[in-house]
């Protein structure tokens, strides 16, 4: 069974900083990374990494985020700088199945809560 845990998330203020964790287990995976959904908004796709290494970015957050992974352990970490109020929504981890049981297959964390105070 695949599990995505996240954490870190919490209260941080303006400027400040945090980083999030997502432990996957129950498969192996591709393409993982962090969306995120604030209040009132569609869910949008934040930072992704993949198992190579390469990443990509939504516009809002280049330059103060960063995704990495630790493929070992099955974990992907999102370090957020310089956050700002408008960062404030749940942050959901998400990984893509790469076995021959589960390819391609998303799956998704429950979700942790940033928010950033002003």
């Amino acid at each position: 069974q695949v599990q995505l845990a996240e954490s870190g998330g919490g209260l941080v203020q303006a400027g400040g900083s945090l980083r999030l964790s997502c432990a996957a287990s129950g498969s192996i995976f591709s393409t993982m990374g962090w969306y995120r959904q604030a209040p009132g908004k569609r869910r949008e796709a934040v930072a992704v990494i993949t198992s190579g290494g390469r990443t990509n970015y939504v516009d809002s957050v280049k330059g103060r985020f960063t995704i990495s992974r630790d493929v070992a352990k099955n974990t992907v970490y999102l370090q957020m700088n310089s956050v700002k109020p408008e960062d404030t929504a749940v942050f959901y981890c998400y990984a893509v199945g790469a076995t021959s049981a589960d390819y391609g297959v998303d799956y998704w964390g429950k979700g942790t809560l940033v928010t950033v105070s002003s």
